[in-house]
């Protein structure tokens, strides 16, 4: 499991695609876009997206993933029951190493969710 802290990963990576926002802005918009359009609220409400988005995370080993969905889950109201069950789910499809990315994410919650 990771020592980092989710916070500053996620502002850390904000922070180094600057430059790339701006060599780069048509493709950085785009993916925001993208970002934004698979997110919205639908006939899949925006929670059920964002704990989509941080199981693929998990089972990818992507720890930005983690902290950018595990912000996002809290914002949108998430309760920590539905966030284990969606673990749980997890471990089932990403074996071992899955786990490992799932007390990641459990780290990340309960220090985003105090702060």
């Amino acid at each position: 499991m990771s020592t980092f802290n989710h916070s500053e990963l996620i502002k850390n990576i904000s922070d180094n695609l600057v430059p790339l926002r701006k060599s780069q802005p048509d493709a950085m918009q785009a993916f925001g876009a993208l970002s934004k359009a698979a997110l919205a609220e639908g006939v899949v409400s925006a929670k059920h997206k964002e704990l989509i988005a941080l199981a693929i995370g998990i089972t990818q080993h992507c720890s930005g993933c983690i902290g950018f969905h595990v912000k996002a889950l809290i914002k949108l109201g998430c309760t920590r029951a539905e966030l284990d069950e969606m673990l749980s789910v997890c471990v089932y499809m990403g074996g071992g190493p899955a786990l490992m990315y799932t007390a990641e994410a459990l780290k990340a919650w309960e220090a985003m969710s105090v702060a």
